[in-house]
């Protein structure tokens, strides 16, 4: 298959979830498929109201093709269910949906995708948010909230806002998991787990379709 400089060519013409998750095995829209072992596709409901975006797979996702089940993904899971959020009702996906990385003697260690990458694949996650229509996006970490919300959004001073968006009636961006697992010690780590379940638990009111001011 040539190299493309976009994924869109790519989206099947009447595309459901499973669809776009067989197109999206093969593509090469950009120069991560030479080094990821696979596509990691999104995951989840397809009727689900949140639909929550990372940067991209890491090693465990990349070696399993499913997203968030590495370490992130597990501290993930614990965050969603004491905010009181099924896992199962959400969808999970990424802006990237291969594994970009650099070698660090025998470990594979996380690299941010660049500007490229991230617009190369942009089609997927559009398609994706298009079939799911969530009532809610969050999201999850710079990079996601970046490709979503412009280069000129941060994090650090908006998360847990709800940002007006054509994207979806709700859109939060607060921190990606993996983030607290790399705060330097235990008692700050417990305390931006405690602030990433607070940012979660604002999802109920617009999750039922409540008015948000």
């Amino acid at each position: 298959m040539p190299l493309k400089s976009s994924a869109e060519d790519l989206i099947p013409p009447r595309p459901t979830l499973p669809a776009l998750k067989s197109a999206a095995a093969d593509c090469q829209a950009c120069d991560l498929w030479k080094t990821g072992t696979q596509t990691v596709f999104g995951d989840g409901s397809r009727r689900a109201n949140v639909l929550f975006i990372g940067e991209q797979p890491g090693n465990e996702e990349d070696l399993t093709g499913k997203p968030f089940v590495g370490p992130a993904g597990k501290l993930f899971d614990n965050a969603l269910g004491d905010a009181g959020i099924d896992r199962k009702q959400t969808y999970v996906t990424n802006v990237v949906k291969h594994f970009k990385w650099e070698p660090r003697g025998k470990r594979r260690i996380h690299k941010k995708p660049n500007a490229v990458e991230i617009a190369a694949c942009r089609p997927w996650l559009e398609a994706e948010i298009a079939l799911v229509k969530p009532e809610v996006i969050v999201a999850l970490g710079a990079t996601a909230a970046q490709a979503l919300l412009g280069p000129k959004f941060r994090v650090t001073k908006q998360r847990g806002e709800f940002i007006e968006s054509t994207l979806a009636p709700y859109v939060m961006a607060t921190v990606h998991p993996s983030s607290i697992l790399r705060a330097p010690d235990d008692e700050t780590r417990r305390l931006e787990y405690r602030r990433f379940v607070d940012d979660l638990k604002k999802l109920a009111p617009a999750r039922a379709g409540a008015v948000i001011k």
